[in-house]
């Protein structure tokens, strides 16, 4: 063995050792620490690969709207190869896989049926290698043209999907809605076994419903939507007339103290497990209040531009991600700051979990990745901010049930 090979095996069972219990908040969809005992991230990171934009290029671009069916859809890699190219099509409440294929040279991704759907909205996850080496991650989103004088509701959660107890059914229109009450009269939500379900309107163009408490385990939920025709603003009329439903699994629910470094994860009134956790750092803290799980992703980036910060971070390969907000806090994987999980916050916002790069079902991350679904509700307490804001992700829950009955449009 060679002192090279003897160093790496060394190296590869101190990697090994410290994977205990650990979980590394990191900041809004990309929290996390840019020093790690006196490191910047690129230093832990063996240095600065290319922006993810650089080498996985998507069109139509990131935030489109109003794409044209006939502008097609391509992902490719300059150099380098794709690894994995997931797109999924919302339409009409229900999620669909778009089929493609990768090029024989790994280079391009194209649809199978090159003409996107009207009024639905894309999202695309890809994988790839670059030309180095280095794998980057990208997460893109658009939505194509609604017909004029016509709006949809794009509506999460997806069709005949299994959620944990803290999901709230929400509906994004398309259009700005002016009568409220005539759109709202035009959805119904319901639950087996009964449970009272009341809306709350948040602006003009958003409407969620939920119970009062979280949904029990076992209840199957329908959601109708007879909007097709329903006058939304004037002269603007709805789309859509659909029916679909979603089955809410065993309840989850983590306690995340920020104060003491932990989080406690409780399944069916258990506790399964207390992990050490780091959250927002006090220059960058992490909201309290209950969040809900919006979305997962095994691999993401996070960028801290893409949340308002400058350039303190910018991560290809963010292991094991569970999306809490819209503004972009996560509760992922850290393997750039392992010593960090039950000892000090550090993140920009986010909560880490221990992990390696790559990620791992064997690290804290993983375990809990494994364990966790959409929907799960992860409540933060004693962190040095404000409760995060009810329309905030789905974030329903931190408002009283007299307030959010309130926020209905018919009374």
């Amino acid at each position: 063995m060679t002192h090279a090979q003897g160093r790496a095996r060394r190296a590869g069972a101190a990697l090994a050792a410290v994977l205990t219990w650990g979980a590394l908040l990191a900041g809004a969809a990309g929290c996390s620490s840019d020093e790690t005992h006196g490191l910047g991230v690129d230093h832990v990171l063996g240095g600065a690969p290319p922006s993810p934009e650089d080498v996985i290029r998507i069109s139509p671009d990131d935030g489109a709207t109003g794409v044209r069916p006939g502008a097609g859809l391509t992902v490719r890699v300059p150099s380098g190869r794709l690894e994995s190219v997931n797109v999924v099509r919302s339409q009409d409440a229900q999620d669909s896989p778009v089929p493609g294929h990768i090029a024989a040279d790994g280079v391009t991704w194209r649809p199978d049926d090159p003409k996107l759907a009207l009024a639905a909205k894309y999202t695309v996850d890809a994988v790839a290698l670059d030309g180095s080496g280095h794998r980057s991650a990208r997460h893109t989103t658009f939505t194509t043209l609604v017909p004029d004088e016509r709006f949809i509701g794009y509506v999460t959660p997806e069709n005949r999907a299994t959620v944990g107890t803290g999901m709230i059914v929400s509906l994004a229109f398309s259009r700005d809605i002016d009568d409220r009450a005539a759109v709202e009269r035009a959805v119904r939500v319901s639950a087996a076994p009964a449970v009272d379900i009341r809306p709350h309107w948040f602006g003009r163009n958003r409407l969620d419903f939920r119970p009062e408490r979280y949904w029990q385990p076992g209840t199957v939920v329908t959601v109708d939507l007879r909007l097709r025709d329903v006058e939304g603003a004037r002269g603007v009329y709805g789309l859509q007339y659909k029916t679909f439903t979603f089955t809410v699994g065993r309840s989850q629910v983590s306690l995340v103290d920020a104060a003491k470094h932990t989080m406690e994860v409780t399944r069916d009134g258990d506790l399964l497990a207390t992990v050490p956790v780091t959250a927002g750092a006090p220059a960058h803290t992490t909201y309290n209040g209950k969040m809900v799980v919006m979305e997962m992703h095994e691999v993401t980036r996070m960028n801290s531009r893409t949340v308002g910060f400058g350039g303190e971070y910018d991560i290809p390969d963010v292991p094991h991600a569970l999306k809490l907000t819209d503004s972009g806090t996560f509760l992922h994987g850290n393997y750039w700051a392992p010593d960090a999980p039950g000892r000090v916050n550090v993140s920009h916002g986010c909560v880490g979990l221990r992990d390696v790069k790559g990620g791992s079902s064997d690290t804290p991350a993983g375990w809990f990745y494994d364990r966790s679904l959409v929907g799960d509700v992860v409540e933060v307490v004693n962190s040095n901010d404000r409760t995060v804001a009810p329309d905030n992700g789905l974030g329903g829950w931190n408002m009283g049930w007299k307030e959010w009955k309130a926020g209905g449009a018919v009374k």
